[in-house]
């Protein structure tokens, strides 16, 4: 299979992982890449810090930085659109995998 290809499928399960960690707790860069890693994304800077500035262009996170160890951090948090836009991807994707995995046993 075409690897551009199966990439666009995974943004948008990598998209719906920012928005439900960031909907828990202000989330950064690298905490998203390692959480993102633990669960079998392979993904890195040049893929996550594109992911959420987009994210918070679209009003969907916001951002604020914080001084930590002398370093600039910055901190995504969901926005109350982003709340809206992730119950609605969650209630999709739970009817998405109750027809994959339970209405047809055939496969």
């Amino acid at each position: 299979m075409d690897q551009r290809f199966m990439k666009k499928l995974y943004l948008g399960f990598l998209n719906v992982h920012i928005l439900y960690h960031a909907s828990k707790e202000p989330i950064y860069g690298v905490w998203m890449i390692e959480e993102l890693n633990h669960h079998g994304y392979h993904v890195g800077p040049s893929h996550i810090y594109p992911m959420l500035r987009d994210l918070t262009k679209e009003h969907l996170l916001t951002m604020t930085e914080k001084l930590e160890h002398g370093k600039i951090r910055k901190y995504y948090t969901i926005t109350s659109l982003g709340l809206e836009v992730l119950k609605e991807l969650k209630q999709r994707a739970r009817e998405l995998s109750k027809e994959v995995f339970y209405e047809n046993r055939e496969s």
